[in-house]
């Protein structure tokens, strides 16, 4: 089984209250706004098992490439080969070496890393391993391209920026609450040296999602190494806002499992789902106080018990059912066969596409979501005078996003993208879908400053915020990013009907 890592349980204090301490700024931020997809060097170069020393050094000078993926007679890439071992075994063996063949040549094992990775994640690999050469690869495995350290000098961070790389040696608990512990630091400064907290988020968020691969992998190789392996392929799915990338600093666990087994499986499964959300809760990632963890069996299954779910979920028209899918259709497969997650979210959006019914629903669901303004246009507080932007900012605008989406079937997941694919679509002006990605973006950054400032005073982090606090120019363009909001019912009006009548 494809595994995002290989790989003890402790106790870790490392909670959401954790302080922040002043930390020098990042020189350059470059690896944590860019993901690997965006500088790696496709497609694959690769070479026969069988060519020899001469025709290895020959393909790499014609190429200009010295790393290269070896392919066996079924064209499985099973080493990898790089300038270092050609000279090394010249040094070693001198014209007799010209003989030897890739098969004897390569590094059997590969070490890779997603295309959809952070670029600070790779380079902290490449100097932590020693590597020149890192393969990628895509969700259902296959090699998509190769990352070089010369591509990545440019971008070569300083140690301080390596926090997540811990992630791949991490064995306990308290060595995965360390990278949780240091979120808000990093939080802090990405957004002192450069205020774009939508690609804050995303580093939040791919971090989360990093911790979630690894508790999961660690726990599976504690079953591998008690004789308890896996009766199918798995994979561990994120939902929610770590599955939209557009995490802040007051996480807690949404996620699941679908496995190609049978529902006579589902008692490892279980059992090592029990493991896996106990050690998140003790890295300081807590339990989801709505149940939605892959340790209630409403949250993992087989294939075909996933596909009956979300049948049930689009024909039932229930609150529970619509509550369902908000956190669902954000689905993001993190760890194990990530081919299965990626299945489930088309066979997924297909449903929902083909159901008026259950996009009406929901579309009367998020017209009940209001933007934090009164009937005058000012900021509605609650009794201690503080505006909740989670409940009167954040989630009527990711619905309505989720929701038009679906109807489009695009597989995007984040608010913006999804929002720009409607766009692209023709549905909604340009100017309107500005407004709603520059309001999305300013509400993430006044409930991440929030937070921080809650983290530094110890206080629990939230998204409840004091009008008080913001300048007068902020709360001016907080209260017309809301007025965008409120535009929303109607807009999801329009899409749902100019698709119905291009789907007629």
């Amino acid at each position: 089984m494809a595994r995002t890592a290989p790989a003890g349980h402790s106790t870790c204090c490392c909670r959401a209250d954790a302080m922040i301490t002043p930390g020098p700024a990042l020189p350059d931020l470059e690896p944590y706004r860019r993901r690997v997809s965006a500088v790696m060097r496709k497609p694959v170069n690769d070479i026969a098992d069988n060519a020899t020393l001469a025709e290895i050094a020959r393909h790499m000078s014609d190429s200009a490439h010295g790393g290269l993926l070896v392919r066996d007679r079924f064209d499985r890439h099973v080493g990898i080969l790089t300038e270092r071992d050609v000279t090394r075994a010249l040094g070693r063996d001198g014209a007799a070496a010209l003989q030897l063949t890739a098969a004897d040549l390569m590094t059997r094992s590969i070490v890779a890393i997603h295309e959809g990775a952070f670029l600070f994640r790779a380079i902290g690999r490449m100097r932590r391993l020693n590597l020149r050469y890192l393969p990628v690869t895509d969700n259902a495995g296959r090699f998509t391209g190769m990352l070089t350290a010369r591509t990545l000098l440019r971008l070569r961070a300083q140690d301080s920026q390596m926090i997540a790389d811990e992630l791949d040696i991490a064995q306990t608990a308290d060595e995965l609450g360390h990278a949780r512990a240091a979120l808000p630091q990093l939080a802090a400064t990405l957004l002192a040296e450069a205020p774009d907290a939508p690609a804050v988020a995303a580093v939040i968020s791919g971090i989360y999602a990093d911790i979630t691969a690894r508790a999961a992998a660690i726990v599976e190789a504690e079953f591998d190494r008690a004789g308890d392996p896996a009766p199918a392929p798995w994979c561990m799915l994120i939902l929610g806002s770590g599955g939209r990338g557009e995490s802040l600093l007051k996480p807690d666990q949404d996620n699941a499992i679908i496995h190609a087994g049978s529902s006579e499986d589902d008692g490892w499964y279980a059992r090592i789902a029990e493991r896996i959300n106990a050690l998140l809760d003790a890295a300081g990632v807590p339990f989801c106080k709505g149940g939605v963890m892959a340790k209630n069996t409403a949250w993992r299954g087989a294939q075909g018990q996933w596909r009956g779910r979300v049948t049930e979920w689009i024909g039932r028209h229930t609150p529970e059912a619509l509550l369902n899918v908000d956190i669902f259709y954000d689905l993001q497969p993190v760890y194990g066969a990530l081919r299965l997650g990626e299945a489930l979210r088309f066979e997924a959006l297909a449903a929902a596409r083909s159901s008026p019914v259950f996009l009406r629903l929901l579309a009367e669901q998020t017209a009940q979501l209001q933007p934090a303004l009164n009937f005058f246009g000012r900021l509605k507080t609650d009794d201690d005078g503080r505006v909740d932007l989670k409940r009167g900012g954040l989630l009527p605008l990711v619905s309505a996003a989720r929701l038009m989406a679906l109807k489009l079937g695009t597989p995007a997941t984040g608010t913006a993208e999804r929002l720009r694919a409607v766009g692209a679509a023709g549905l909604i002006g340009e100017s309107d879908i500005t407004g709603l990605t520059t309001a999305h973006a300013l509400l993430l950054e006044i409930i991440l400053r929030q937070q921080i400032a809650d983290l530094k005073a110890s206080r629990e982090p939230g998204s409840r915020i004091d009008p008080a606090s913001l300048t007068h120019l902020q709360r001016d363009r907080l209260k017309a990013a809301l007025r965008h909001v409120a535009l929303l019912p109607d807009m999801v009006q329009d899409v749902l009907t100019a698709s119905a009548g291009k789907d007629a």
